[in-house]
């Protein structure tokens, strides 16, 4: 099988920008007047320990969550003024990993395509999944896979989701060493064409194009 498949489109000018966030749970302010500015082909790393903040800054930056102030961007508009096209160009990964568990593999990538309205044959789906180890795995409901092989699946979502800015909250949990490696490498081939990352890890991670922010 030699479909190619390219998680996002050659642009330069994608840009996510934050400005002044301020983010308030409960009582407590988690932080205040945060600013980021992201370009095309650039990978933010958000670290910190547990409770900082880094999984509600990702949901301020999908738009899931309203900050307490401050503005999201991308690409110069701010996400609530088209938030329809916003979610054409995300992909957000959560802790939860949101597959449906009495589908397959191959259906949850399938059911994803169409509800992303992404075109997506058979052939590329089966090509994706056998990238990231799951030959012969296609089949199987996902509530027989591991964790790991279930982040796998995600994997193959990520590359066949076709959009060009991934937010990710640790996607490197339940992975092994190989899977880790796998995941980098999908990573900085969406860097290379162009796409943008948000991560949270608490690993070492081996990406160019790396910005940090400790919160």
């Amino acid at each position: 099988m030699t479909d190619n498949i390219s998680s996002a489109s050659r642009n330069s000018d994608y840009a996510l920008e934050a400005r002044g966030l301020t983010c308030v749970r409960g009582e407590r302010q988690l932080f205040a007047d945060l600013h980021l500015r992201l370009s095309s082909g650039n990978c933010l790393h958000v670290r910190g320990e547990n409770g900082v903040g880094k999984t509600s800054l990702l949901r301020l930056l999908t738009g899931l969550s309203k900050p307490e102030a401050g503005q999201v961007l991308w690409c110069k508009e701010l996400i609530t003024s088209n938030p329809l096209a916003y979610q054409r160009a995300l992909l957000f990964s959560g802790h939860r990993d949101a597959l449906k568990d009495d589908l397959t593999a191959l259906e949850n990538l399938q059911m994803y395509a169409a509800l992303d309205d992404v075109p997506l044959t058979q052939d590329k789906a089966l090509s994706a999944l056998w990238r990231f180890g799951l030959r012969g795995r296609e089949d199987l409901p996902v509530h027989c896979l591991s964790a790991g092989q279930k982040r796998r699946v995600i994997m193959a979502r990520m590359l066949t989701r076709q959009a060009n800015l991934w937010i990710l909250d640790e996607p490197f949990n339940a992975l092994d060493t190989q899977a880790v490696e796998e995941l980098q490498n999908l990573i900085i081939e969406h860097l290379q064409y162009g796409g943008l990352v948000v991560l949270t890890s608490h690993q070492e991670i081996n990406i160019p194009n790396v910005q940090v922010l400790d919160l």
